[in-house]
């Protein structure tokens, strides 16, 4: 008797149904003046100067950061804020150009994993950074102390409104300081504590990634993880949309395939805030 392949989801079920792109002058206007809104709001709560003491407290840990750099990208700046003088950063890094790596994102990342200086079993957090986004200031320090005080397994920045963002729960929300949630995305910034690295990486061999990070929020579920998107740190993601380097079907064809007898969390599912956080307790 043979057996029957798992049939491939519907990718209304794992899609957010929305493109993100924040285009044309009016609409980047009315989202420039709420990410100036909420940065007044941020600054009042005084989160930045709160974030510090925080960090101050934090032991130290050690950090992998991974990214993938193409010609032109934002990278630079962002490594000066993702160095520390609390922790032990360490950086591998890997180019796009000269046929380096030449392989999808996730394939890549793996190659950068191969290529570190230590295991990913010997670092406290692995942060996996695309190479087009802005960093606020002492980003990895007050990231690992908030991830770290809310016990988040699996974490990521909130993107402004002004960002290219597919998922709206990823973005900002005014007088937030961080949302405990269901889905974490596969980036622009994602950060995994020892927990979640330990299953969750190195990564499978996809280019694209589309429904990994469903997936993940299905097995967040099953191991009793915590997710949480951190609005007090948000990140700009504004000079490139989504899925401009590749095509939409090639992606869409690469999850349904990828998720095909695997949980994942839906996209109403992934759209849920669980609880929201105000301030430090």
């Amino acid at each position: 008797m043979s057996e029957t392949s798992p049939i491939a989801p519907d990718p209304a079920t794992f899609l957010s149904g929305e493109h993100g792109s924040v285009v044309g002058p009016r609409l980047v206007a009315r989202r420039t003046l709420a990410d100036a809104g909420q940065q007044l709001a941020g600054a009042l709560a005084l989160h930045g100067p709160r974030l510090d003491r925080l960090a101050a407290a934090q032991p130290p840990r050690r950090v992998l950061v991974l990214s993938v750099h193409r010609p032109r990208s934002l990278l630079p700046a962002a490594l000066v804020e993702l160095e520390s003088e609390r922790h032990d950063v360490r950086f591998s890094l890997g180019s796009m150009e000269d046929g380096e790596l030449e392989g999808g994102k996730f394939e890549n990342l793996n190659r950068l994993l191969e290529r570190a200086e230590a295991p990913v079993a010997e670092h406290d957090w692995v942060l996996v950074v695309d190479d087009d986004v802005a960093l606020p200031r002492r980003f990895t320090d007050r990231f690992v102390a908030l991830a770290e005080h809310l016990e988040l397994d699996l974490a990521q920045p909130a993107q402004t409104m002004r960002s290219h963002a597919a998922w709206r729960v990823t973005r900002r929300q005014p007088w937030a300081l961080a949302r405990r949630t269901a889905y974490v995305e596969i980036g622009p910034v994602t950060g995994f504590g020892a927990r979640a690295a330990a299953e969750l990486l190195p990564f499978p061999p996809l280019r694209f990634g589309w429904g990994l990070d469903n997936h993940w929020g299905a097995l967040a579920r099953e191991r009793g993880w915590r997710l949480g998107v951190l609005d007090a740190l948000a990140v700009r993601h504004e000079t490139q949309r989504v899925a401009t380097a590749y095509t939409h079907a090639e992606a869409i064809a690469e999850a349904r395939e990828f998720l095909a007898g695997r949980s994942y969390v839906t996209a109403g599912e992934a759209q849920r805030t669980l609880a929201t956080v105000r301030r430090l307790g």
